[in-house]
């Protein structure tokens, strides 16, 4: 047996490693971390006693304080549920113009819709409501069927041209492929396309106001200004769902297209509708 090195320099024994003659000294930790580190060992066993902590093959030990953080969890979830659920009873109770008078109620059913809005609407108009060609804006102010707080609540309710509603919103420009002729479908088309810009041939623009008149006035107005009990667009607007250049508008007037939107009011009930209707007039486009 090797007889124990001690360091000259200070007559304290080493612990016999060493690294490029550099020798490590065999110095006892101190007394206060010893205890510590004893501390802990105690507090872990403690810990592990009176808390979940051992895995089983199917769960753990419970520990002796009963202790469950899925218990905690699940109390906390209930009482969020109850909180909320004063919110929602307020919403059914109220109509849409209530609920936007009350703050906090119009603070929650804002959140609510925008969260029934990304799983119900982004399909067709898209993330951040702006729409596609064919499938409307909901931030701009340029409303079909009026964009007041009742009135969006109406649409998303009973929907657009859908077939299983009775009260949906039902308004199809006939095709005038069988009712004008081909120049008079180009002089309408100038016409309309003249209400907000410059048009290729400015001479079919005064044939196409009367062509205008006599077919189209019915439902857009003689201003072209549109009619809302009938969702005809406001032609002078600049905002076209499937173009304004008189290529897109001959297209719609010889074979118009007419989109469909379903209605919600049976799938999403009474109180999902209305924070829709909260969250879409809330975008900046509402009335």
């Amino acid at each position: 047996m090797s007889e124990k090195h001690i360091d000259e320099a200070t007559g304290i024994e080493t612990t016999g490693h060493s690294w490029d003659g550099i020798r490590e000294l065999n110095n006892p930790l101190p007394r206060w971390w010893v205890w510590t580190f004893y501390a802990t060992i105690v507090w872990s066993i403690a810990y592990t006693i009176a808390y979940p902590a051992w895995p089983l093959i199917s769960s753990a030990t419970t520990g002796v304080l009963g202790y469950s953080s899925r218990a905690d969890v699940k109390a906390e979830l209930m009482a969020a549920d109850a909180g909320k659920d004063t919110y929602v009873q307020a919403i059914q109770a109220k109509t849409v113009a209530e609920i936007e008078a009350d703050e906090p109620l119009r603070t929650f059913a804002t959140a609510a819709g925008a969260a029934a809005f990304k799983v119900n609407c982004v399909q067709c108009h898209g993330s951040g409501a702006q729409g596609a060609p064919g499938l409307p804006n909901l931030n701009d102010d340029d409303w079909l069927w009026g964009g007041s707080a009742e009135q969006i609540e109406q649409t998303i309710r009973h929907g657009i041209r859908f077939a299983g509603d009775d009260e949906t919103r039902i308004s199809e420009m006939p095709a005038f492929r069988d009712v004008l002729e081909p120049v008079q479908i180009a002089q309408v088309s100038a016409f309309v396309a003249s209400l907000t810009g410059p048009v290729v041939d400015a001479s079919l623009v005064e044939p196409g106001k009367a062509v205008f008149a006599g077919n189209c006035a019915v439902c857009h107005g003689d201003a072209a200004k549109g009619n809302r009990e009938l969702g005809a667009p406001d032609l002078t607007d600049a905002i076209a769902l499937y173009g304004s250049g008189e290529a897109e508008i001959a297209a719609q007037v010889r074979t118009p297209k007419h989109g469909v939107m379903p209605a919600w009011g049976a799938r999403l009930g009474d109180v999902k509708v209305k924070e829709l209707a909260v969250f879409v007039h809330s975008l900046g486009g509402g009335e």
